[in-house]
């Protein structure tokens, strides 16, 4: 059905989405492990490709040596924050005094965060194959390899990214921000996963009927995860905070304060949201179609994040269980995100098949 180069390039990009999925959870396990400075500088670990084990391995007054080069990074991101017309930001980064603070070195914490490192890595060689790949439909489908290439260049913004989260050592908002453009990777690569599979097999978007609130409740679902995730972001943060202070962990949800009974409300219309979508999708779609596969996916995977928030709730914020919502949150997204491209307008697609 397919030619193989187009074989190739969705071969590549689905275990591209895999291997993003990969990089979250690393991620979730830096921040659960409070790993994130693990490696005081980027994109080397220790000025080393391969980190060190044992602190004798490191020169004296190394510590000084990397704040030091913390600071000038932090000194030209302020001032093109600033350039931007972020003033106020600005001034935060430059006199924020615990980007001066360094951390204890420590063997797990740097290998943790050099492990998620090399997982990035892998995710960036992974988009830059379909990156390639995609050029294949250059001549058919123009917006694959737009997308592919786009993604590419997102990715490279998002290294750069990382890079700031190290040097202002590890600023709340642009973890936020670092967080947010790991999902947009994620949606750009199932994006362009699905323009591939439905270039030239149609049968998955059709359906024995149609639902135009599908499709708009899918919409609003994701505008809510979005949020969620944001609000989830500075739930986060909170904890980082407390536990910063050394303040007893049972006392941690109570202290928190509004983001955090924002972020449980929101959870629970997403719930409503996501049953609905799944007894709506059954009622209208066949049971063989992908259609209900990924509303029961998405539904599977919203209760699974239900029960991790009611752990982290009832059972005093336990870092498994933080590294399983964070992950489980992202794979419904994806899910939910499918799900909104498969039962988008499948007749108007289907007449501009060979459209940008």
């Amino acid at each position: 059905m397919f030619p193989s180069a187009e074989k190739r390039f969705i071969r590549a990009t689905k275990i591209t989405i895999f291997v993003l999925f990969l990089v979250i959870t690393a991620g979730g396990i830096v921040r659960s492990t409070g790993s994130g400075m693990g490696c005081p500088d980027w994109p080397k670990c220790f000025n080393r490709i391969i980190p060190p084990t044992d602190i004798s391995q490191l020169p004296a007054g190394y510590e000084q040596h990397y704040v030091d080069g913390r600071i000038k990074k932090n000194t030209r991101f302020a001032n093109m924050i600033e350039f931007f017309g972020y003033k106020e930001l600005a001034d935060q980064i430059r006199h924020d005094e615990t980007i001066h603070q360094h951390e204890e070195f420590n063997p797990v914490k740097t290998w943790t965060e050099y492990l998620n490192r090399l997982t990035g890595v892998v995710a960036g060689f992974c988009l830059l194959f379909s990156a390639i790949y995609s050029f294949t439909y250059w001549k058919k489908k123009k917006s694959i390899t737009v997308w592919s290439v786009l993604n590419l260049v997102v990715v490279v913004i998002q290294a750069w990214l990382g890079s700031i989260v190290v040097s202002t050592n590890l600023t709340p908002w642009v973890i936020t921000v670092h967080m947010l453009l790991a999902i947009v990777i994620v949606c750009i690569s199932i994006h362009t996963y699905f323009l591939a599979v439905t270039f030239r097999d149609q049968s998955m978007l059709q359906s024995n009927s149609s639902d135009r609130r599908i499709f708009v409740l899918s919409i609003v679902s994701i505008v809510l995860l979005v949020i969620q995730v944001v609000y989830g972001t500075e739930v986060r943060e909170a904890i980082d905070h407390l536990n910063a202070q050394q303040i007893e962990r049972d006392t941690w949800i109570d202290s928190i304060g509004s983001n955090y009974h924002i972020h449980r409300v929101l959870a629970y219309v997403t719930l409503a949201i996501t049953a609905y979508l799944f007894f709506k999708t059954r009622s209208v779609y066949v049971q063989s179609s992908q259609q209900y596969r990924f509303a029961l996916i998405a539904f599977v995977l919203v209760c699974i994040q239900m029960l991790t928030g009611i752990i982290l709730a009832r059972f005093h914020v336990p870092a498994v269980a933080q590294t399983v919502h964070l992950v489980v949150a992202t794979l419904f997204f994806g899910a939910q995100y499918y799900l909104m491209l498969l039962v988008s307008k499948p007749k108007q697609r289907a007449l501009s098949n060979s459209a940008v």
